[in-house]
C-alpha cells in the first residue's frame, strides 16, 4: 500500500466519505502513462526500500549490510491550477531518504519539501521522474523492463545514494486490478502497483567512501484523494522479496485500542498470477515491542502475520528504525529493514515493516 504517503492522506482526508473523483474502481491502469504523475489526485507517493551487501557478495546467499529507504511524495496544493502566480503552491513535493547500517547499528536519514516548479521540484506526467533539490528517481525503459535509476546525497545524514533498479518481474497490480481498498467505504481507496524483485546494483557512498553494492528492492506507486476512514489512528504494513522468487504484502489499518479495522494484502509466485487477500485473511499479531529513546512510542518489532500465504513471523533487523519526519510530512513513523521467517524458524526473505501511528495519530 501505502506507506510513507499516507502520512499527508490521513489528516487532510480521513473523514471524507465521498467515492474519490481520481480513484476508480473501473478504471484499468495503463503503463507507461501511470508510471508518471497524476496531478488531480491529492496524494501520490513513489516508494522504493531494500537491501544492500558489498557487490562482491553473492545475492543467492542474502547477508544484508544495509537497508535502504527512498520516497517522494506529491501533495496537491490549495492553489487553482489556473492561479496566476508562479509561486503559487499547486503542487508540493516531498522526499524521504533513510540508510539502515545493521553493522554499525545505526539509522541515518535525511527529508526535503519545495513546491513543484523552478526546476527545484518536479513531478512528470508522462512517466516516473520525481526530482527535488539535487533528489532523483527516474524510470526507463519498456514497461514490462523497467529501469529505475535513483541518486540523493545526503550532507546531514552523511551517505549517498547512486543505484539502479532492473525490473526482474512483472508490474504487479494490487487490490482490483490496481483498485485498492483501504478501508469499509469505498471511496478508502487508492490505486496501487508494485514491482518487486527489483535488482539493485550501484553506489553506496558512507561519510564520504564509496563502495560497490547489490541487492534487492521493493516499488511502490500509489495515488488517492481519501484512504483513512476517521476512526484510523495508523498502520502496519509489511512488502517482502522472498528468496523462491515471491513477493508477499500484507497490511492493516489500525484503530486506537490496536484492533484492525480494516486489513489487504497480496501474493505473487514467482511467474504467477496474484493472489489478493480478503480482510479477513489477515491478521497482524504484535511480539517483542521496542521503545524509542527519543519519541518515547513503543513499537512492535517482531510480528506473527498470518495470511493465505501461510503463517509467518517478522523480525526487525534494527530495532532503533524511527524516522522523525516533522519537517515535512509532519509525523514520526517506524520502517525498517526486517526479515521473513516460515513456520519453521527459516530466513525466506527479507525486506521492509512499517508502523504509523504509534508515536501520535497521525496528522498533517
Amino acid at each position: 500500500m501505502h506507506r510513507r504517503a499516507l502520512l499527508l492522506a490521513a489528516a487532510a482526508w480521513a473523514a471524507r466519505d465521498a467515492r474519490a473523483a481520481n480513484v476508480d474502481a473501473g478504471r484499468p491502469l495503463a503503463f507507461q502513462r501511470d508510471f508518471g504523475a497524476h496531478p488531480d489526485a491529492h496524494i501520490e507517493w513513489w516508494y522504493a526500500t531494500g537491501w544492500l551487501q558489498p557487490e562482491a557478495s553473492p545475492v543467492e546467499t542474502p547477508a544484508p549490510a544495509f537497508g535502504f529507504q527512498i520516497t517522494f511524495f506529491r501533495s496537491r496544493g490549495e492553489a487553482a491550477a489556473d492561479h496566476p502566480s508562479r509561486f503559487a503552491a499547486r503542487q508540493l513535493i516531498f522526499a524521504h531518504a533513510a540508510l539502515s547500517d545493521l553493522r554499525a547499528g545505526r539509522l541515518r536519514h535525511d527529508q526535503r519539501i519545495a513546491r513543484q516548479g523552478f526546476r527545484v521540484a518536479e513531478a512528470d506526467e508522462a512517466d516516473t521522474r520525481v526530482s527535488l533539490r539535487g533528489w532523483r528517481f527516474e524510470r526507463t525503459g519498456a514497461a514490462d523492463a523497467s529501469r529505475y535509476h535513483a541518486m540523493l546525497a545526503s550532507d546531514a545524514g552523511g551517505f549517498g545514494f547512486d543505484f539502479e533498479l532492473a525490473a526482474t518481474q512483472p508490474v504487479l497490480l494490487q487490490g482490483d486490478a490496481g483498485f485498492s481498498r483501504k478501508g469499509p467505504r469505498p471511496g478508502q481507496a487508492s490505486h496501487y502497483y508494485s514491482q518487486p524483485q527489483l535488482a539493485v546494483a550501484g553506489t553506496l557512498a558512507l561519510d564520504g567512501r564509496p563502495q560497490r553494492v547489490r541487492g534487492r528492492a521493493w516499488l511502490d506507486h500509489e495515488w488517492s484523494d481519501t484512504l483513512l476512514d476517521a476512526e484510523a489512528v495508523g498502520w502496519d504494513w509489511i512488502g517482502f522479496n522472498l528468496f523462491d522468487g515471491s513477493a508477499l504484502m500484507a497490511f492493516r489499518i489500525r484503530r486506537a485500542d490496536g484492533s484492525a479495522l480494516y486489513a489487504g494484502g497480496s501474493l505473487r509466485r514467482a511467474a504467477g498470477p496474484v493472489q489478493p487477500f480478503a480482510p479477513e485473511q489477515v491478521r497482524f499479531t504484535p511480539g517483542r515491542v521496542w521503545q524509542s529513546a527519543a519519541s518515547r512510542a513503543s513499537y512492535p518489532v517482531q510480528w506473527q502475520i498470518e495470511t493465505p500465504a501461510g503463517r509467518h513471523s517478522v523480525r526487525a533487523l534494527l530495532d532503533d528504525q524511527e524516522l522523525d519526519s516533522r519537517a515535512s510530512t509532519g509525523a514520526i513513523y517506524w520502517e525498517g529493514l526486517s526479515e521473513l521467517l516460515d513456520e519453521r524458524g527459516q530466513r525466506v526473505g527479507l525486506g521492509y515493516l512499517e508502523m504509523t501511528g504509534y508515536a501520535a495519530r497521525l496528522k498533517l
